[in-house]
């Protein structure tokens, strides 16, 4: 897509300063710039570059002030770094959208999808199912019977939605992504064996979610495994049967949460996390990568860390004394060694 300097602008409420006529296709960091590219300057470590800078155009803050002159055309901003940030997010959402049917694919009975849909190569929608409105479904999507797909939602190549699990409006579930799969429940018999406990529950997904690439969220086993709205999951998150996520958390790659455990809004889950199952989560609580949750954590806003974990500040003091054992423990044998003489 092709934008004037001007158009720029006008969408940024900003100013232009140079060539309001010159056109960019592409965006470029400041130190790459080239014809055509649209850069921008918000970190004063990188003023050098725009006096060399190929770029077409750059945005700029409002109170940016050459040394010397400059030669792309300037778009002045109250805010560069967010501008930019906006128009990547614009020009992404125009890249990905698609619209219409593509190839052999499958729709069940009694299923219904709204204006603006895109169904990929393969994909397969089963009975009953109610689709919305510019939903995006790509290649190789299955969705099981008795589901409901929100409205702007992009479900990406190979993603499995298991029957009856409803996800909201403006999602997006990256590929791979599996949701609904049976939880791990298996109960021992007289012969000590496994016998498996019938998963007969669903997932429900609100709005604004987004989830990582082959990420597994576990159908409930009576109920609902429940992800609220604005949650965003990463890559390899592996979330348990009758799980709850608050409002707005985010939970990092390869974190595991086990069965039954409600964790609280506003929380931040690092990566390789361990939650054991029937735990609960206070709001807002924040947990270091790779540590280990056994216990409840009941005060909102608490700060984690080790395994298991205790809170952020005690841990790192006892690391530090961690750090010193082989000295202390050598001062004490020499010690140990003088008192025996």
């Amino acid at each position: 897509m092709e934008f004037t300097a001007q158009q720029i602008a006008a969408m940024l409420n900003g100013t232009v300063e140079g060539d309001a006529q010159a056109k960019v296709t592409t965006v470029a960091k400041i130190e790459e710039g080239h014809s055509g590219a649209l850069s921008f300057l918000a970190n004063p470590l990188y003023t050098s570059h725009i006096y060399e800078c190929g770029s077409s155009v750059v945005l700029v803050n409002n109170d940016f002030v050459p040394e010397r002159a400059v030669k792309p055309t300037l778009v002045r901003v109250a805010n560069a770094y967010e501008a930019f940030a906006g128009l990547l997010a614009q020009y992404d959402k125009i890249k990905r959208q698609r619209v219409g049917i593509d190839g052999v694919h499958h729709i069940g009975k009694n299923s219904t999808y709204g204006e603006g849909i895109y169904l990929g190569a393969f994909a397969a929608i089963g009975n009953n199912v109610k689709i919305g409105a510019n939903v995006q479904l790509h290649a190789h999507v299955s969705i099981g019977d008795n589901c409901v797909v929100g409205d702007n939602t992009v479900v990406y190549a190979g993603v499995k939605v298991y029957e009856g699990c409803v996800i909201g409006n403006n999602c997006i579930l990256h590929a791979g992504v599996v949701i609904g799969s049976d939880g791990f429940g298996f109960s021992p018999n007289a012969e000590n064996n496994y016998q498996k406990v019938p998963q007969i529950g669903n997932v429900v997904i609100e709005d604004h979610v987004e989830i990582g690439a082959n990420t597994s969220i576990d159908r409930a086993t009576m109920g609902s495994t429940i992800i609220r709205k604005g949650v965003k999951l990463d890559n390899l998150v592996q979330i348990a049967h009758n799980v709850e996520v608050g409002e707005n958390t985010v939970i990092a790659g390869q974190t595991g949460v086990a069965g039954s455990t409600k964790i609280g809004k506003n929380c931040m889950i690092g990566g390789q996390v361990g939650i054991v199952g029937h735990l609960t989560i206070a709001n807002g609580v924040k947990i270091a990568a790779q540590s280990g949750i056994g216990h409840s954590i009941s005060v909102e806003g608490s700060v984690v860390q080790g395994s298991p974990a205790f809170d952020i500040g005690e841990y790192r003091r006892s690391y530090v004394v961690f750090r010193a054992l082989p000295k202390l423990t050598k001062r004490l044998d020499d010690v140990e060694k003088n008192s025996a003489k």
